[in-house]
């Protein structure tokens, strides 16, 4: 079975900057698009970012459209979620998913495997 590893999470100041990563054992993310959802306390799980098996399309929430980059390193098996301009509604655990459609999706239920989330707290 897939292991996922992540990491990057913290506490940080408003305007501040994380970079999550998250990497897969196991299995191969070639051939399938992965994604970043989050979930605050109180909330319902919410879209983040996804990207295509290949790395050349990316999709944002508008919420956080202009301020977060998802990338892919397929050679290392590994996805990113660089956070930048973080605010206090950014806190939130931010899940790793893997295992999508190739070109993409803004639903969680179309990703078959999860990691363990990683807690990012934003201070005022």
């Amino acid at each position: 079975q897939v292991q996922l590893v992540e990491s990057g999470g913290g506490l940080v100041q408003a305007g501040g900057s994380l970079r999550l990563s998250c990497a897969a054992s196991g299995r191969t993310l070639r051939g399938y698009a992965v994604g970043w959802f989050r979930q605050a306390p109180g909330k319902e799980r919410e879209f983040v970012a996804t990207i295509t098996w290949s790395g050349g399309s990316a999709y944002y929430a508008d919420s956080v459209k202009g301020r977060f980059t998802i990338s892919r390193d397929n050679a290392k098996n590994t996805v990113y979620l660089q956070m930048n301009s973080l605010k206090p509604e950014d806190t939130a655990v931010y899940h790793c998913a893997i295992d999508g459609p190739p070109f993409g999706s803004t639903l969680s239920t179309d990703f078959r495997s999860w990691g363990q989330g990683t807690q990012v707290t934003v201070s005022s």
